[in-house]
């Protein structure tokens, strides 16, 4: 392990950290979508449109990096990430009390709420992310990528697991009582998990010992545009924007999907659903052992696996989008099923590539870089989900078919996927001359450590 960087343990403390923030933010995008358009019986698109509000709050993200990046550490913008996060979530549950006798008023704090959720989901996850690209090695980050997301899984499963089995009989004190108490456990989760995990402070106006000088402060639009200008960097955001638009175009139109052309009922669908999670999981598992354990210059390639988990999931699209024409006939549950396998592999090795990339360039950046894609991908999911189900309601009015409308959405993010693939192909591999120029950066600050007096 390098000096200083994150073992097993370390690793599972920070995904404890995703474990909090998941159990607070389910509670946000499912009981309280549910809450608003079956118990208050309000149109589906408002609780849509706080989620994608969210979503496009955390355009800040870049600026949650560089803030990180000038103070020289992450935790503190982790745990104030999570104190907003939490207070923004139950301001959201109160919005929901209040818009069952003014609506108006409800909806205006629940945009203040949601506002505060992507705040705080934007700054606590970037950190998050950089403290793990910084911390851990390069063998053990799809490991470590694939062990933060599965603690978010566990966060949302026991978040909603609890506050499930507590909430009936349904009332919207219980409800905000409840979100309080699962913010709070989260948040002392997160204190405890981060206590001392983080060096003291290295700050950026450290001194350089051979010559005495300082490093300036650049501005955010000064870092944002350095940033921008690095090639790897402006390529790797454009790569995430168009994986992650195909990968969450599926999520509100699969069901659906299985319900209009094959006739399932509710339940089966979700079952479906169930399966295209263990698929996920599976494939995580997958690149998470070639990756770490087997390792090897093939079979350990997080590039590699980007690229073959980006046309894995596009020939599983396809899949379905001949699913569309073929009807009951089509393998549908196994094809559902590979599709979560080929996610679950793009995804586990994109997240371990981003964190490969974070360091890769002008130093002192790295916040500003995860901020960045971590935008791109926040921008990504708020489109691709309205996309998804808007594109297939048109297709519906286009064609008779409903199989021929849902296979044509299918089949375009598959089209995306490729796209993906071959952006991830022409990325340009991290040299290997950049963890040479990594110590060189470091070395300064250590020579200066060194001469300090006792």
């Amino acid at each position: 392990m390098n000096p200083g960087g994150l073992g097993w343990l370390g690793i599972a403390r920070l995904g404890l950290v995703q474990a909090a923030l998941g159990s607070i933010v389910v509670l946000a995008t499912s009981t309280m979508n549910r809450v608003m358009v079956v118990e208050l019986a309000l149109p589906a698109i408002l609780p849509g449109a706080l989620v994608g509000w969210h979503y496009a709050v955390q355009i800040l993200r870049p600026r949650f990096g560089f803030g990180s990046d000038m103070g020289g550490r992450r935790t503190p913008w982790i745990i104030g990430g999570m104190a907003t996060l939490g207070a923004g979530s139950v301001l959201a549950a109160l919005s929901i009390g209040w818009m069952e006798t003014s609506t108006m008023a409800g909806i205006a704090l629940a945009i203040l709420g949601f506002l505060l959720i992507g705040v705080g989901v934007g700054a606590a996850g970037t950190s998050l992310l950089v403290l793990l690209a910084t911390r851990v090695e390069e063998r053990r980050r799809a490991a470590a990528a694939t062990v933060v997301w599965l603690m978010m899984i566990v966060g949302f499963v026991l978040s909603t697991l609890v506050v499930g089995l507590l909430l009936d009989p349904y009332s919207a004190t219980r409800l905000t009582v409840l979100t309080a108490a699962v913010s709070l456990a989260a948040i002392g989760l997160t204190l405890a998990a981060v206590y001392r995990i983080e060096p003291a402070r290295t700050p950026l106006m450290a001194p350089i010992a051979a010559t005495g000088a300082q490093v300036a402060k650049p501005s955010f639009r000064e870092a944002l545009a350095q940033v921008w200008g690095e090639p790897q960097a402006r390529g790797f955001t454009v790569f995430i924007f168009v994986s992650m638009l195909a990968y969450s175009a599926q999520d509100l139109i699969l069901e659906p999907f299985a319900g209009s052309v094959f006739g399932m009922t509710p339940g089966q669908s979700t079952t479906l659903s169930s399966m295209q999670h263990g698929g996920v999981l599976l494939g995580m598992l997958l690149v998470a052992l070639c990756c770490s354990v087997i390792g090897g210059p093939r079979l350990g390639s997080l590039r590699l696996w980007t690229i073959l988990g980006c046309i894995a999931s596009a020939l599983a699209l396809f899949g379905l989008a001949i699913a569309g024409w073929v009807g009951l006939d089509w393998p549908l549950k196994q094809n559902v099923f590979l599709l979560g396998v080929a996610n679950g592999a793009f995804a586990v090795a994109a997240i371990g590539s981003m964190m490969s990339f974070a360091g890769v360039g002008r130093e002192s950046r790295e916040g500003v870089r995860m901020g960045l894609w971590g935008a791109s991908q926040a921008i990504a999911f708020a489109i691709g989900g309205l996309c998804g189900a808007a594109a297939s309601d048109l297709a519906r009015v286009w064609f008779d078919s409903q199989g021929l409308a849902y296979g044509l959405v299918f089949a375009a993010e598959a089209v995306l996927f490729l796209v993906s693939a071959s952006l991830a192909a022409n990325l340009a591999r991290p040299h290997p001359a950049a963890r040479l120029q990594q110590a060189h950066r470091t070395l300064p600050t250590a020579l200066a450590s060194q001469e300090r007096p006792a």
